[in-house]
């Protein structure tokens, strides 16, 4: 068994439900600490949701004028779902038709592995690299992202760290190892839209106001709008209503109210403040007595074509002999964190088919060509 798989199916049998750690971050430390990292972890969230993050660093030769290539990933999963559903135990590594069962296989405890050993194996060749490595892992990601990430990347900030290249080990490929690479993320902005009428008798509608039909028609036109064109890397922002409630449960009450929860999925090309104004001047062109309440998820990166993607593009090419795709595409994830202190943040990891699903997997052959491609990259940046 290969250095890679094993250390995967370890820390795919600790029960490392978000924000649960499970000892995760501590068995990678001690491997870390043997090759001279300084490791620092930081515990940070209410004792209801107790938060372990990890920040490690090697620093390199060439001292302050060193980069630093930033492996950066979460030790948390989801919730298994059904037990009975599962074909075997999701916290018992299992390997059936050359894949290897178990919550967290593919998001993203692979890519942990992968990372660990392709240092270890980096250092043993190049025991004087110029650059630094470091590491940031969290118990936060599945979770709210509150006191994961963020809190490691505003310490950071404070304390002067300069990053330079960070790769977090999201599965973003699709359907081979290395077909696409995520060099951005579109930003999230949701809302709650509480449209106010007069609850009152379905059979005398002149004494009430029906919520639902004073707000179709700004609904209709919120729907249609053209938000922005989106540009070379991002498509164009979406809106999509993901809830609507209304009414007492009875079919002869006019509700007194509806509420409309929303998601705008946005790129680089609007603002979270121009798309409220915009939102609210439907809203207030059609006369809705209303309230309105924000909630801004997360903001846009995108990294251009530079040295980290050159690198990683490159050591896939090498290993795998396909021409990645960069793509902005999915849903959001702690490079948004990262891009605030590192000037280039890249994804990528293993297939994502099976994430967050019953029986998640990953194929056991694309295991060792991910940990060979970060340890070419780390070639290509640092040696």
């Amino acid at each position: 068994m290969s250095a890679t798989l094993q250390l995967a199916e370890a820390l795919i049998a600790r029960r490392s439900v978000t924000p649960d750690d499970a000892g995760c971050q501590a068995l990678i430390r001690s491997r870390l600490e043997a090759l001279g990292f300084a490791c620092e972890t930081l515990i940070s969230g209410p004792e209801s949701f107790r938060v372990t993050n990890l920040w490690a660093k090697r620093a390199g030769s060439a001292g302050a004028d060193a980069a630093t290539l930033v492996f950066a990933g979460h030790t948390d999963v989801v919730p298994t779902g059904p037990l009975e559903q599962w074909h075997s135990d999701p916290f018992l590594p299992t390997h059936r038709d050359g894949k290897l069962y178990g919550r967290g296989s593919a998001d993203m405890k692979c890519s942990l592995a992968a990372m660990v050993v392709a240092i270890e194996e980096f250092v043993a060749a190049h025991p004087g690299h110029r650059g630094s490595i470091a590491v940031l892992f969290t118990s936060d990601e599945e979770g709210p992202a509150r006191d994961g990430t963020v809190k490691v990347c505003e310490w950071l900030d404070e304390r002067g760290e300069r990053l330079d290249y960070c790769i977090v080990g999201e599965p973003t490929s699709v359907d081979r190892l290395g077909d696409v690479v995520k060099n951005g993320r579109r930003g999230s902005l949701s809302g709650r839209l509480v449209v106010k009428g007069v609850q009152g008798h379905i059979a005398y509608p002149q004494l009430a106001r029906n919520p639902i039909h004073l707000a179709a028609a700004a609904l209709a036109e919120l729907t249609a709008i053209e938000w922005d064109q989106g540009n070379a890397f991002f498509p164009p922002t979406s809106w999509q209503i993901s809830n609507l409630h209304a009414g007492t449960g009875a079919t002869n009450v006019i509700p007194g109210e509806m509420v409309v929860d929303f998601n705008f999925r946005y790129a680089t090309a609007s603002t979270p403040e121009a798309l409220q104004a915009r939102l609210q001047a439907v809203l207030d062109r059609h006369g809705l007595d209303y309230r309105l309440d924000w909630t801004l998820g997360g903001r846009p990166f995108l990294t251009e074509p530079g040295a980290l993607s050159e690198a990683l593009l490159a050591a896939i090419a090498s290993e795998t002999g396909l021409r990645a795709e960069l793509s902005t595409t999915g849903g959001t994830s702690d490079g948004r964190f990262i891009a605030r202190i590192c000037p280039q943040v890249i994804e990528f990891g293993p297939p994502n088919a099976t994430i967050h699903k019953i029986d998640e997997h990953v194929e056991v052959a694309c295991i060792e060509p991910l940990k060979n491609i970060y340890r070419k990259t780390l070639e290509g940046l640092i040696a």
